[in-house]
């Protein structure tokens, strides 16, 4: 678990001498700076040159033994385009990631490399926009720049989350929006053991963007982020959680 990490023990233990309280690892920007110390990296990598056949479960076993949080497969006019992002539990968990460079997964041998939080999120809104059959995504000067010009469906992707968290947790969450309390799902890896992610329906796409003032709100000690998604990867993650 993140919390047992010795990476983030150490953080941790700088910032409350400094300050007197913890941080937690997914506060990257906010809790960094209140505590006056540089904010980690975001532990994302690329992929470049997958099978045009790899599924999530090809990557959690490409990178075997590894704490997956996110997989993202880029799509183009839905299509998959060979290239994925994969989220850490920490940077260090990158830094293992990394020596996987070159390595095959299958008949191929896949680059891994390092990209930006920004990359991540663009890759997010353009799965969103191709899912909603938009213009292909536009140029690296009309990128967008934050998740407030995303394009929304029903359903938003909660990631952060503590490990224990449970359903009533999450509706409690939003409590003061409209969300469909059998489409909320706790998301778990092949083994069994919850990712920190899940995937929540409202009642609409509305519904669904206003409910994003909870963004970077807590459960429990966690600063729980939030994105917009889509019902194709919602099943992708329901499905992994049956594997």
């Amino acid at each position: 678990m993140i919390e047992s990490n010795p990476y983030f023990a150490a953080v941790t233990a700088n910032a409350a001498a400094v300050t007197g309280f913890q941080v937690q690892p997914y506060a990257y920007a906010s809790s960094a700076a209140a505590a006056g110390i540089q904010a980690p990296p975001f532990p994302v990598v690329r992929l470049r040159g997958l099978p045009f056949n790899c599924t999530d479960i090809d990557i959690f076993k490409f990178f075997v033994g590894l704490d997956i949080v996110d997989v993202l497969l880029a799509n183009k006019n839905g299509r998959f385009t060979g290239e994925a992002f994969v989220v850490f539990a920490n940077s260090i968990q990158v830094e293992f990631a990394l020596q996987k460079d070159r390595q095959n997964m299958g008949r191929r041998y896949v680059e891994v490399f390092r990209c930006k939080r920004q990359d991540y999120y663009n890759a997010v809104a353009a799965e969103v926009n191709d899912y909603h059959g938009s213009s292909p995504p536009p140029t690296r000067g009309k990128r967008f720049e934050d998740k407030e010009q995303m394009e929304y469906t029903e359903i938003l992707k909660m990631r952060g989350l503590p490990f224990s968290v449970k359903k009533p947790e999450i509706v409690e969450f939003f409590r003061d929006y409209q969300l469909v309390e059998e489409r909320v799902h706790i998301a778990c890896r092949p083994d069994g053991k919850a990712t920190g992610e899940a995937f929540v329906e409202f009642i609409s796409a509305e519904e669904a963007k206003r409910a994003m003032n909870k963004d970077k709100m807590t459960i429990g000690k966690r600063y729980v982020e939030l994105f917009p998604s889509t019902p194709d990867e919602a099943r992708r993650a329901e499905s992994r959680s049956r594997q």
